[in-house]
This record gives structure tokens, sequence and C-alpha cells, in this order.
């Protein structure tokens, strides 16, 4: 596996620098690549812009970094749960680009698929178009939005053959395919690296979109909503 890495850190190791863009995959605290994110905040990098649906909770995944006074700008579709997060934006401390969540998925798949911007009615008549260029089509008024390639892209995946191909669980692939797609280096971590190559017809992230693979440490997975009560049961047929 020419592209496994034996740390988080030495698959980083050449590539974080100040005033990056970094795309992470992840939704809350499903799916995160936390491993990959720990490295960014040992590494001091600062001025960062983060491209993620939100920045986690405070104390935990992306709210690391929020912690350490790296990020200058974040790019994402909602504040979330991240209290931190959202008094920096007040406090004026924090640049915050607010994007439609379908907007933003879009804008990084275009990103990976070298399309360099697109039209969506998601926004328009709100301040997401302000200062953006409106066009009309079929009598309906769109805005442009600009596709998003990142520097480097942090990946959570659950398995990963030797060619580098992901296949993802439940609802933990969320962002993590678009992210893959979307920068000039494409680390992930993953769960299981398999020995045999994945079934084509399983595979959900080409290999040809992944630079390093790093096999990430067994932790304890963070809950961000825990369920209070139990799910019904459906009525056997």
């Amino acid at each position: 596996m020419s592209k496994l890495r034996p740390s988080a850190a030495e698959a980083l190791s050449d590539v974080l620098e100040d005033g990056m863009t970094i795309a992470v995959g992840g939704f809350g605290l499903c799916g995160i690549p936390s491993d990959l994110i720990e490295v960014v905040r040992d590494s001091g990098v600062t001025g960062l812009t983060l491209v993620s649906n939100n920045m986690g909770v405070d104390g935990k995944g992306l709210g690391l970094l929020l912690e350490n006074r790296q990020v200058a700008k974040v790019i994402a579709s909602y504040v979330g749960e991240n209290k931190l997060f959202a008094q920096q934006y007040l406090d004026k401390e924090l640049e915050v680009e607010f994007s439609p969540q379908g907007t933003l998925s879009e804008r990084m798949r275009a990103g990976g698929a070298g399309i360099a911007a697109f039209y969506t009615r998601a926004g328009v008549g709100t301040p997401v178009a302000d200062g953006k260029p409106l066009a009309e089509f079929d009598g309906q008024t769109y805005v442009q939005e600009r596709g998003i390639i990142a520097d480097v892209a942090l990946v959570h995946a659950h398995t990963a053959d030797p060619a580098g191909n992901l296949v993802y669980r439940a609802s933990a692939r969320n962002f993590n395919p678009v992210v893959a797609t979307c920068a000039k280096v494409t680390a992930v971590e993953v769960e299981h690296l398999s020995e045999e190559y994945l079934d084509p017809e399983r595979i959900v992230t080409p290999g040809i979109y992944v630079d390093r693979l790093v096999l990430a440490r067994p932790r304890i997975k963070d809950i961000e909503k825990r369920t209070v009560r139990p799910h019904a049961t459906t009525p056997a047929d």
C-alpha cells in the first residue's frame, strides 16, 4: 500500500502550513477524522480557512482548532452546537461564510469535478446571495455559487483497499465523499484496511482521489445527541 502512512502525523507532515484551506468530512461528531484533526491542532498552523458542514461541539472535533485560535474563516452551513464557534463569530474574531447545506455539498462536488461555478435557486432573495451574480432561467432567478478547491482534505472512512478505494459506514458517510474529491491533497483515516481489493460495486470513493491513508487509532466515539427514549417498534407484516 504505497499510500499508507504509519501515523496521522506522518500523513500530514509535509502539507500543513499557515493560511491554507482545509476541507473536513463529518456531520457534528459523526464520521469526523479525529486523528487528522488532532494533528492539525498539534502542528500549530494558524490563519486556516475550514470548509465543513459545521464545527462539531466545544472541545471535540473541529472545536479543538477553534479553542487553539487556529481558524480565521469557516465556510459552513450552520453554527450547530458549538458555543465557542458562535461566540467567536459574534465577537468578529472569526469570519463565517454561511452556505445552504445542499449548496455547500455541491460546491465541493463541483470543485472536485472541475466545475468552476454553477447556478442554484437556494439562497435567492437572502443574504446568501449578496454580491453574487444572478441569472434567470425559465423565468426563475438563480444565484451563482463557486466550486470549492481546498489545499487539503481530511476524511474518515470505514474501509480502504490496497488502491485506496473507500467505503463508508451508514450516516458516517455524510460529507466525506465530496470532501475527498475537492482538494489538492486528500488524507484519509480509515477504520479497516482490506488486503483484498473491494468489490467495484461497493466502492464510494475511487482510490484516484486518495493521496495518503492512515489506520485510525481505536477510540471511544463521542455521541453528540443521545437517544433518551426507546424507538417505537414496527409491527410485523
